[in-house]
C-alpha cells in the first residue's frame, strides 16, 4: 500500500465511530406527540438511537455501525419508551438509561458531551457550544452536528438555541423544539 492510501486509511480509521462490542441491536417505534421516533437499544439496554428519521434510515445506519442484527423488538425498549412518554407529558426531567453516541462522528460526539451539562429548563447557544469544545468560530458546525444527534431528546439538542434567542433548527421541526422548550420552562 502506498503511503497515501495508507495515511487516507488511517484518517478514515480516526474519523470513523468507535464500534461497541455488541450483538443485536433492538429497535421500534413509538409514536408521540411530536410525531414517530424509531427508538433503539444496543445489548445490554443502552440507547442508541432516538431519532426523527425513517425506520429505513435509522436501521441501515444501525446495520452498518453495530451490528447487522437489527432486530424490531419493542419489548426490549420498554423502559425507554415509558420514561420518553413521562418527559413528554412533564412528569420527567430526564431519560435515566445509558446512552451511547456510537453512531456520531467525533465532532458531533464532542458536541453531545456538551449538552449532557445544559440543565433542564435551560439553553445554550451555539457559540456557547463552540467556545466549549474548544472551537470558538465553529457554531455553524456545531449547528450541523445537532442535527445529526442520533438520540434527540435523551440528549437535549432541543435546549441549543441561536446567540438572539431565536430557535434555530432543530430535526422534529421548529414546533417539535418549541413544544420540547415550553415544556421544560413550565416544569
Amino acid at each position: 500500500m502506498n503511503p497515501f492510501d495508507l495515511a487516507l486509511r488511517r484518517l478514515d480509521e480516526r474519523l470513523r465511530p468507535p464500534r461497541l462490542p455488541i450483538g443485536d441491536v433492538s429497535y421500534a417505534l413509538h409514536d408521540t406527540g411530536l410525531g414517530q421516533l424509531v427508538l433503539a437499544v444496543a445489548e445490554p439496554g443502552t440507547v442508541v438511537a432516538c431519532s426523527y428519521d425513517d425506520e429505513a434510515a435509522v436501521t441501515e445506519h444501525l446495520a452498518r455501525a453495530l451490528s447487522p442484527r437489527v432486530l424490531r423488538r419493542p419489548d426490549r425498549l420498554d423502559t425507554l419508551r415509558r420514561q420518553l412518554d413521562e418527559y413528554l407529558e412533564g412528569r420527567r426531567r430526564n431519560i435515566d438509561l445509558p446512552t451511547s453516541t456510537v453512531l456520531a462522528t467525533p465532532f458531533t460526539q464532542n458536541v453531545l458531551e456538551v449538552l449532557r451539562s445544559v440543565p433542564y429548563g435551560s439553553t445554550t447557544s451555539y457559540g456557547d457550544v463552540a467556545r466549549a469544545i474548544g472551537e470558538p468560530q465553529a457554531s455553524r458546525a456545531v449547528g450541523n452536528a445537532l442535527g445529526a444527534n442520533p438520540i434527540c431528546i435523551v440528549l437535549p439538542c432541543h435546549r441549543v438555541v441561536r446567540g438572539d434567542g431565536s430557535l434555530g433548527g432543530y430535526a422534529g421541526g421548529a414546533e417539535a423544539k418549541h413544544f420540547l422548550l415550553e415544556l421544560e420552562r413550565g416544569s
